[in-house]
């Protein structure tokens, strides 16, 4: 048995000016921008939302993508590959993936999902 969630929103924006950028989504979303986390993201305060909104610098076309967290990244990759979904690769501690019709998700590892909105728990197979 595993669990995962919907974690929240990436913007990803192919730009060198992150915090302009993150200006724009902060003020279009009535979300105050957060500290700048290293060179490639500014978290969006979406605390109200228990989400995660984050501002990405990306080197590819500008999208939005959804994360998936998960107390159990094989299993979750693993029940998304039987859904149809394909893995496009681990990147540092998280597996990007694409769904059947296209979309870029990424599935990353939870922290703790104990008291988080929106849980799932999965049988594993």
């Amino acid at each position: 048995m595993h669990r995962s969630r919907l974690a929240g929103f990436i913007i990803d924006c192919p730009t060198t000016d992150l915090e302009s950028a993150a200006g724009f989504w902060s003020s279009a979303l009535g979300m105050a921008p957060q500290p700048l986390e290293g060179d490639r993201y500014v978290p969006l305060d979406s605390s109200a939302r228990d989400l995660v909104i984050e501002v990405q610098r990306v080197d590819h076309p500008a999208r939005l993508h959804l994360d998936i967290q998960t107390d159990n990244l094989p299993a979750e990759v693993r029940r998304l590959e039987r859904l149809g979904a394909r893995a496009v690769g681990m990147v540092r501690t998280f597996m990007v993936m694409e769904s059947p019709t296209g979309q870029r998700f990424c599935v990353v590892n939870a922290r703790d999902l104990t008291n988080a909105a929106g849980v799932n728990v999965w049988d594993d197979e």
